[in-house]
């Protein structure tokens, strides 16, 4: 995720800077999620503002592994079961929501921007990888994010992923009418058990401005449907970056 495209989004453009091979945040430099010359590891040389993608201290995604268990604010999800607008972004399916979605996380409070995936999932859970993950990303007027990460594994059929894989674009192109059928609400858990650290963009310029939030048990899909959203993105996950010091909690 690109801070600066988010902020757009704010601005109701609602764009994000996933990619799966090859991409250009906004008015930077070109960059790779495969390994090369313009790879991850080598974000941090191609422009001046892409600096924290080498030198960030608090980087994602991480594996999640020995969480200390905390008493967190419990997650207040009030979204509508509607969404806005689909697209192929050229980075990955992007849906975006209108206004009036907002989570709450003890005294503060987001607005759902758009929710977005990755394949495979970014985050690990005790060094487990899952075949998808995806991103809810939300906002404050000022520019905080929260994201709220859920894993995606194979098994029984979701009835939302399945209406988004069935109606998504299949090429890049303007945002198109989302749906009736892709209800956000559809695509978590029951369980809202998390878990929650600070930490960065995924993508460039890897700014450490990201609150996350990562639900502890996955959502069931369909194998089908995750091989379908492969057919046009078959990897958009950076490379797990280091824990360092940071606290790593769980919801107790």
């Amino acid at each position: 995720m690109d801070r600066r495209h988010l902020l757009t989004a704010l601005g109701g453009l609602a764009l994000c800077p996933i990619c799966t091979v090859t991409a250009r945040s906004a008015e930077g430099a070109k960059w790779s999620f495969a390994e090369g010359p313009i790879g991850p590891s080598k974000w941090g040389e191609l422009d001046p503002a892409y600096k924290a993608c080498s030198i960030g201290t608090q980087q994602s995604p991480i594996n999640i592994a020995s969480p200390i268990k905390a008493q967190l604010p419990p997650l207040k999800i009030d979204w509508g079961k509607t969404t806005n607008t689909i697209a192929n972004t050229g980075q990955t399916i992007q849906v975006n929501i209108g206004e009036g979605s907002t989570l709450t996380l003890g005294k503060d409070s987001y607005k759902l921007l758009q929710f977005h995936f990755h394949r495979p999932s970014e985050h690990r859970i005790d060094g487990k990888s899952f075949p998808m993950e995806a991103h809810f990303v939300h906002a404050t007027p000022s520019g905080s994010l929260a994201v709220i990460g859920v894993m995606m594994t194979e098994g029984k059929s979701n009835a939302v992923f399945k209406s988004l894989i069935a109606t998504m674009p299949a090429k890049q192109g303007p945002a198109v009418k989302a749906d009736l059928a892709i209800n956000p609400l559809g695509l978590l858990p029951s369980n809202r058990i998390y878990y929650r650290y600070h930490g960065s963009l995924t993508t460039p310029p890897c700014s450490e401005t990201v609150e996350w939030i990562v639900l502890t048990d996955p959502v069931q899909v369909a194998a089908t449907d995750i091989a379908g959203f492969a057919k046009l993105y078959a990897m958009n996950g950076r490379p797990l970056q280091p824990l360092n010091r940071r606290m790593l909690l769980r919801l107790e």
